[in-house]
């Protein structure tokens, strides 16, 4: 319950046990009190008439200030409302968004001040976080392309290393890739918060980029035995970046198969509805805690199933989609129980976007 609801509650409390007092008291006065007079045959004096309207105006005035006062806290107060109002809608992205002032010089203006600058040391720390990790990502990229290159070279020239040099080098060769994939998708991110990232808005065809999807899918699922379905494909068109929407595809069945069972099936579908195009892929693995489910998308969160069965990823898969999505004005969920996991995306149809 909010703070005004709490007070209203007490005064209105404190009203009606006043409004019962005053009930009470003009029944006393006015009909109990002169009954009594006329059985024992006692006049009632007129200065004694006066004294008694005096009490009860006296007493019925303390209801009235009392509603008074209920009015003026509920004006002082509302401020206050706004200014949590405002404050909810506070995201990373708005920080610089100033909150509403009342001017009055009081506290509620000076917490709305303090929250302001605030916001404004917020927004600069997050922009030289995001400056630092595009920065150190593309610091990143040229020694790993060079240690690759080295790599790959050794393995492909060297005639005279061992068995055992080979498999060492292989696996630094893979780590070297992986470590790749991480800075790729971390200078993605981070251009994206900055705004630096440009679609290429174009009409594309969602069921061709699914059927393309399906055929790199099979490909994937073929080393753990995970059968792909392919369930309904309409033939919807959006307005959007093909690579971006390819390389979310990508993902989603990506992550799909990995985190499926030895053996399990990955169903791709794809329709229409309510002016939206619908995807849904859906896996057969041991699926997400509910805990865990409402923070699958956020930066480089896995949970204790790919960390105990040691599955390639980093937890940035699928922050990648939601800014893809987001970016085409879509919306992307996720629901998971014991053996079936879906993830559903929603993207605006081309002739609703025109």
């Amino acid at each position: 319950m909010t703070l005004r609801k709490r007070l209203a509650l007490r005064y209105g409390l404190i009203v009606g046990a006043c409004l019962l007092l005053l009930g009470g008291l003009v029944e006393h006065e006015f009909i109990t009190e002169p009954r009594e007079r006329k059985a024992l045959g006692i006049p009632e004096l007129p200065e004694t008439l006066w004294i008694e309207y005096a009490e009860v105006f006296f007493y019925g005035m303390i209801p009235l200030v009392l509603t008074g006062g209920w009015w003026l806290m509920r004006r002082t107060l509302a401020p206050i409302g706004k200014l949590a109002e405002a404050v909810e809608q506070i995201h990373a992205g708005n920080l610089r968004q100033s909150l509403p002032r009342s001017a009055e010089g009081d506290e509620v203006d000076r917490l709305a001040e303090v929250f302001n600058c605030m916001s404004v040391r917020l927004d600069e720390s997050i922009q030289q976080m995001r400056h630092f990790t595009l920065h150190a990502s593309h610091e990143l990229k040229t020694p790993l392309t060079i240690m690759r290159i080295q790599l790959e070279a050794m393995l492909q020239e060297d005639k005279t290393l061992s068995p055992e040099q080979l498999e060492w080098l292989e696996c630094e060769l893979g780590e070297v890739q992986r470590l790749t994939k991480i800075v790729d998708a971390l200078t993605l991110l981070s251009k994206a918060d900055t705004g630096l990232v440009n679609l290429d808005r174009k009409l594309v065809r969602l069921e061709e980029l699914l059927l393309e999807s399906f055929e790199d899918a099979q490909i994937l699922g073929e080393p753990s035995g995970v059968q792909i379905i392919l369930d309904e494909h309409e033939d919807s068109e959006v307005l959007g970046d093909r690579d971006r929407l390819r390389q979310l595809l990508l993902n989603l069945t990506d992550n799909a198969i990995k985190y499926n069972r030895p053996g399990g099936q990955v169903t791709m579908a794809l329709r229409e509805r309510d002016g939206m195009a619908e995807i849904e892929i859906t896996n057969t693995g041991e699926g997400i805690p509910p805990a865990l489910q409402s923070r699958v998308f956020e930066r480089f969160m896995r949970g204790d199933e790919a960390r105990s069965r040691a599955i390639e990823g980093c937890g940035l898969g699928l922050p990648i989609c939601r800014w893809i999505v987001q970016a085409h004005d879509g919306t992307i969920q996720l629901s998971s129980e014991p053996g079936r996991t879906t993830v559903t995306v929603r993207l605006p149809l081309a002739k609703e976007e025109g």
